[in-house]
């Protein structure tokens, strides 16, 4: 608890300082999403974790080098063990897969780099790029106080790694604030340096944010964490959180994500014209087609919704809800949302 309080107010911090941004928090698409778990689950030593995370990076387009690399950076955050014991699992994974017959996308090597400049002054170049502090700035803190790592930080670092090119900086960036959130209390000064840096590249507030959610769900044994606050939604009564794992412009024909409603929450009157499917994973909740009595929803069910069918869906009053919703045949279009579910809609439930 104390480690998710200490990564948001760090972010908070710098988000008192940035320019104003849209009110509506923004997300990991799903690269991301797979860059962050496959870091995480790196530095935490999660081995099963790791590989669900890996195979979910390979299904989802990431080749075989871009994942290396990925593992191979996590090292200079997390330690030769946790990096080594990370591309052995890789390696285990890739053979599993192999003999199932699935031949997975090698991907571009890393292409060379053709600067004669020493590596000290190639490294300081490229963290002021980075971080936006001059490279001739006065040396100060640990820096003053052991040059030598600050030469190692420069030349290595920011040069060796940092300077390849198959992950992009802000990749790099969400990899190390996702290892440094998942390694916890003693790195709070380094995480909030890395998420000011994230900012700068382009990470937004609130997929910083979403990233400390799935690290913290990591950490706390749920892989699916319940995801982003939904704030002054119009189509949902009180508290909802979504986390996004598919989107439609993934390119697979349909979105998934993970809904969870507070107590007593539901949303408004829709319809979906491709069709939709929820499955149920956790607390009580409530389902109704126009016209059909409320049935109750429990862990394991599932609904199959039919395009253009006008339903709602929702917490128990005495009980949070959550499901995956999978909306169908998305090249037909989205959500049709409608007038809210009144109270006495509600309150129509006949009984367990």
């Amino acid at each position: 608890m104390r480690t998710t309080i200490l990564s948001l107010a760090s972010f908070a911090l710098l988000a008192l300082g940035s320019a104003a941004r849209a009110q509506q928090a923004d997300t990991l698409n799903t690269r991301q999403q797979h860059i962050v778990t496959i870091a995480a689950a790196t530095a935490l030593g999660d081995i099963g974790n790791l590989k669900t995370s890996l195979v979910r990076g390979l299904d989802g387009g990431m080749t075989v080098n871009e994942i290396k690399e990925l593992l191979v950076h996590a090292y200079a955050y997390c330690g030769f063990p946790r990096s080594l014991r990370a591309l052995q699992t890789f390696m285990d994974v890739l053979d599993d897969r192999k003999a199932q017959g699935i031949t997975d996308t090698a991907g571009r090597e890393v292409s060379p780099v053709d600067d004669p400049r020493d590596k000290y002054t190639r490294g300081a170049e490229l963290l002021e790029k980075l971080s936006g502090t001059p490279k001739d700035a006065p040396k100060t803190g640990y820096a003053a106080f052991a040059p030598i790592i600050e030469q190692y930080l420069k030349e290595h670092l920011f040069c060796d790694i940092f300077e390849r090119d198959l992950l992009t900086w802000q990749e790099r960036e969400l990899a190390t604030v996702s290892i440094l959130t998942a390694l916890g209390e003693g790195v709070e000064p380094m995480l909030k340096s890395h998420a000011a840096i994230s900012l700068r590249q382009g990470i937004t507030e609130g997929a910083l944010c979403q990233m400390t959610k799935i690290v913290n769900g990591l950490k706390n044994g749920d892989p699916f964490a319940r995801g982003m606050l939904m704030r002054d939604n119009p189509n949902f009564t009180d508290k909802a959180w979504l986390q996004g794992y598919v989107a439609p412009e993934d390119g697979f024909d349909c979105s998934v994500s993970s809904v969870t409603f507070a107590p007593g929450c539901r949303n408004s009157w829709h319809s979906h014209r491709g069709g939709q499917i929820l499955l149920c994973t956790s607390g009580k909740g409530y389902y109704q087609e126009k016209g059909q009595p409320i049935r109750l929803l429990l862990p394991g069910d599932v609904v199959k919704i039919a395009p253009d069918v006008i339903h709602w869906h929702g917490a128990a009053p005495d009980s949070k809800f959550t499901h995956i919703a999978i909306g169908t045949q998305t090249d037909k279009g989205g959500v049709t949302w409608m007038e809210p579910v009144t109270d006495e809609e509600y309150s129509g439930f006949e009984g367990e």
